[in-house]
């Protein structure tokens, strides 16, 4: 007989067994199912590129976001991080994967880039190993494979480790383009995240309305020539952390 809820996290723990084993696309176990999707790295997948998201690249361009402290969520095969080192930020980025790990550490190198990798979960390395204060946040295609209860942990997250006045930098599935539009607990009655999850404009504004908004829009379409990363069926959306009185 078990009787081992003591805690929110025990509750979020509980919750996580439910959709065992798609979980193990974004928990600790992730790291042999991702390592098999990034084994071919001559895969046809859109983000084995090396290429920058087209956002984040317009962002620093406009002067949206300027050069800081800044974590790399999800990060890959590391494209994002190594723009933002190449332009002036001190990076640590952070996978699940060892292979995708191992292919950024490669990247990095060859780019003789400084980037602070770290290969396993955000949630439990966030005010640890990757202890912030950090200006930007960066988050392309982590956010919506995550349930709808560790919805809580990614906020705790950057409650604990974004500055005041630092900015979160998000790229995720947007509803009628790509990933399931099931409401949320749907997902729990059927054990299953259906390979991600859609978001709408209204419901990134409702889960981030702690922090303000600077702009949201859908990727731009980039051909394949182009120097930048970009798809239509994803949001990008920029927030900031205001300044607590």
């Amino acid at each position: 007989m078990d009787r081992n809820i003591r805690t929110v996290e025990d509750v979020l723990r509980l919750l996580d067994g439910l959709f065992a084993p798609e979980a193990d696309r974004w928990t600790s176990g992730a790291a042999s199912w991702w390592d098999g999707f990034y084994a071919d790295r001559g895969r046809e997948v859109p983000f084995f590129v090396a290429k920058p998201d087209e956002n984040l690249v317009s962002y620093l361009e406009r002067g949206l976001i300027t050069p800081g402290r800044a974590l790399d969520l999800g990060c890959g095969p590391g494209r994002n991080a190594l723009h933002l080192a190449s332009l002036g930020f001190e990076v640590d980025a952070v996978d699940l994967s060892p292979a995708a790990v191992a292919w950024a550490e490669e990247r990095a190198r060859q780019a003789g880039a400084e980037i602070g990798f770290h290969c396993g979960d955000a949630f439990t390395l966030a005010g640890t190993a990757l202890s912030g204060p950090y200006d930007l946040i960066h988050d392309s295609g982590c956010f919506h494979h995550l349930p709808p209860h560790r919805r809580i942990s990614y906020l705790a997250v950057l409650d604990r480790v974004l500055a005041p006045g630092g900015h979160l930098a998000l790229t995720c599935f947007a509803a009628g383009g790509m990933g399931s539009e099931l409401p949320d607990g749907d997902f729990y009655r059927q054990s299953r995240l259906h390979g991600g999850l859609a978001y709408t404009p209204e419901s990134l504004r409702w889960i981030f309305s702690d922090l303000t908004e600077v702009e949201l829009r859908r990727m731009h379409d980039e051909p394949p020539e182009s120097p930048s990363f970009g798809e239509p069926f994803l949001w990008t959306a920029l927030f900031r952390r205001d300044a607590r009185p």
